[in-house]
């Protein structure tokens, strides 16, 4: 246990540390409780951070409507093919992120299958496009996020007893009822842990904003990685990062309140 809280906290506690440094790569930091590094990365960057929590919570919300019913059917029509059903699922990580969202850049530029597709059908004008575009970044994100919706969800459903569905039928004689008062309650833990792990690091993503979008599509992922590798302001990064994983818990605080603590667990306590 002692291993593992100094192997979480010690790069917390410097990254804390840094955040409120002052000074320059070429003059040197020092310590002196600048705490006017958190409200410049909150005024400067406003903008970003919000775009960030928008586009991770889009990509949430689409990832959760296409996973949940590819994992119903999967645990309760899969039958003996749900190993590779679920091995369909995975199969993108056995690729690296950067070469998937290469890959997007591709599919979605401006001669591409998809934009030509969409022209034709007169849902884009002749020079419309989708690269470069805040739907390319949320299309990006959800795309390969999509697992970690999809895997919570299948593990909830396998969970659920059919002959509850059963007896649910044969009480309300509605297929859909039935789904609402026993499958979706009970698929809750799911959600709740599918839409945690997509959101949270969706919210600090850089790469698909990178490729897919242009810089009025920037998250403050790119701020961040741009400050740290591009122009040395290891403070301002450092504090806009921690500003980042502030809004994060707030509004994971918020969530686990509305959903309940029995849902975000899977149990009561």
């Amino acid at each position: 246990m002692l291993w593992l809280t100094i192997f979480f906290v010690v790069p917390l506690g410097f990254l804390a540390y840094q955040s409120l440094e002052s000074g320059n790569i070429d003059f040197g930091y020092a310590f002196t409780w600048a705490w006017g590094n958190y409200s410049t990365a909150i005024s400067k960057y406003h903008s970003e951070f919000l775009r960030s929590l928008e586009y991770a919570g889009m990509a949430t919300v689409i990832a959760l409507v296409v996973s949940y019913p590819v994992a119903y059917w999967i645990a309760f029509r899969g039958g003996r093919w749900k190993n590779l059903l679920l091995l369909f699922i995975i199969a993108p990580f056995f690729v690296t992120y950067l070469i998937r969202t290469l890959a997007w850049e591709t599919i979605l530029s401006d001669h591409g299958f998809v934009v030509r597709t969409l022209q034709d059908i007169h849902v884009l004008g002749s020079s419309g496009r989708l690269l470069a575009t805040g739907t390319a970044v949320v299309a990006g994100i959800t795309y390969n996020f999509l697992p970690f919706m999809a895997l919570p969800l299948y593990v909830s459903l396998e969970q659920v007893d059919p002959r509850l569905i059963e007896a649910a039928e044969d009480l309300y004689a509605n297929k859909l009822r039935a789904f609402l008062k026993v499958t979706l309650p009970l698929s809750l833990p799911g959600v709740v842990a599918g839409t945690l792990l997509t959101f949270i690091p969706a919210a600090g993503d850089f790469i698909n904003a990178q490729l897919l979008g242009s810089p009025q599509n920037y998250m403050i992922g790119n701020v961040i990685q741009s400050h740290f590798l591009v122009t040395s302001d290891y403070t301002g990064a450092a504090a806009m990062s921690f500003v980042l994983m502030a809004a994060i818990l707030a509004i994971v605080a918020v969530y686990a309140f509305v959903v309940g603590t029995e849902e975000l667990t899977g149990s009561a306590v």
